[in-house]
């Protein structure tokens, strides 16, 4: 009955300064769902990352041009390139601890065909690359090694570059150009959806030595994607794909790689570490707020504690004990921190709903972080309204009695 008598009492006295009970609470409030609005959205993205990585391709391993130095300085990542298309044949032949291999050849510009023209990219590859990238077709066919050697100008489109240069009709069998360069469209990839760096959908394929030889010139390709056996293989593979490169590169024992080679691991990490670090800086500063709400708390309770004074004094005097006044003012302190809480969990429920639903932001709300933010909320109340209570509690009755 005691503690019941005291949380009446706390509400009682919660309620009878509505306003100013609502302004004192108003910072906890802002905090609290500052915190799960900014970690939601921060997990939120941290998810999209990874939906993105996911979608490049299954078991996937990336080799990349290496760098040189100049003067001792790096010239950057892809400024040595020395891979070639016989390198990812080689690749192909050799490798074990993979099922796929493709180069891949990068090149863009305008493409005219159907009722207009598009500018997008263009990518050589060879038939493994719809494996490697678990990629089917929605229409037609894909080029095959006979492509290659003959370096057809042949093309699969993209849903987007479909859709733009063919809309509401099958484009397998028409003619695009492609700088000026006829090509037969013989098939059009499925919806991919968003990729890393934007829109997978974007781009046209064909034959990596047409791209290679008729388009984009020269010698050397921009990149290997290769697909190991199972996830639990990727490190194995990984150190035999380089262990091939070095040999076909005639890299001596103590000579730096002239390429990089990432897992589909390593990238994951790497884009959602930057992805973790951003939430929890975003939590933190948000968690400011309680703090500041828990300092106005303690304010509100100092100056409740001089406006009661007099109702201390009769307390103490008809009996009530020192404790008695501390954990009722304690009460009161947290009561207005949960409740403060409470508000502060629907504002962010509401304020995530609306971003994921009318602005776009991807949200996940962590029932976790939501139970650390309320019970946050009441650790707030009693770190900070224990000293006004403790000075209520220290009160002479005697002083108290006599206080106007």
């Amino acid at each position: 009955m005691r503690w019941k008598s005291l949380l009446k009492i706390a509400f009682k006295s919660i309620l009878k300064n509505r306003m100013r009970s609502l302004l004192t609470s108003l910072g906890i409030i802002i905090g609290v769902s500052a915190v799960i609005v900014m970690v939601a959205i921060g997990e939120g993205s941290q998810e999209k990352i990874e939906e993105q990585i996911r979608n490049i391709g299954a078991n996937m391993i990336i080799i990349f041009p290496g760098s040189m130095r100049r003067g001792g300085v790096s010239q950057g990542a892809g400024s040595h390139n020395q891979l070639t298309l016989e390198d990812a044949e080689k690749l192909t032949s050799e490798a074990t601890l993979c099922t796929a291999v493709s180069p891949v050849v990068m090149s863009g510009g305008q493409v005219v065909g159907g009722s207009g023209n598009w500018s997008t990219g263009i990518a050589g590859v060879s038939p493994d690359y719809l494996t490697i990238r678990a990629w089917p077709l929605e229409h037609g066919e894909f080029f095959t090694e006979r492509d290659i050697r003959a370096r057809s100008k042949v093309a699969v489109l993209g849903k987007d570059v479909a859709d733009n240069l063919f809309p509401d009709q099958n484009p397998v069998g028409e003619k695009i150009r492609i700088r000026n360069t006829p090509f037969k469209v013989i098939g059009v990839l499925s919806e991919k959806g968003q990729g890393p760096r934007g829109s997978e959908d974007d781009v046209i394929l064909c034959p990596s030595t047409t791209v290679l030889y008729r388009i984009k010139g020269g010698r050397y390709i921009n990149m290997m994607f290769a697909s190991a056996r199972s996830t639990e293989e990727l490190p194995e593979a990984q150190e035999e794909l380089r262990a091939l490169l070095r040999e076909a590169h005639r890299l001596q024992p103590g000579e730096d790689d002239d390429f990089k080679i990432r897992n589909q691991a390593e990238i994951t990490e790497a884009a959602t570490e930057t992805s973790r670090m951003l939430t929890l800086l975003l939590g933190a500063i948000a968690g400011v707020s309680l703090v500041v709400g828990g300092i106005g708390i303690m304010n509100i309770m100092l100056v409740s504690v001089t406006e009661r004074t007099r109702e201390i004094g009769i307390r103490l005097a008809v009996g009530a004990r020192s404790n008695d006044v501390l954990v009722q003012f304690l009460m009161e302190a947290v009561a207005l921190s949960l409740v403060g809480g409470g508000v502060g969990i629907m504002l962010a429920f509401l304020c995530t709903s609306v971003l994921s639903v009318y602005v776009g932001v991807p949200t996940v709300v962590n029932p976790t972080v939501v139970l650390l933010a309320f019970g946050f909320s009441g650790v707030v109340g009693i770190f900070f309204g224990f000293y006004p209570a403790r000075k209520a509690a220290a009160l002479n009755p005697i002083d108290a009695l006599r206080y106007e």
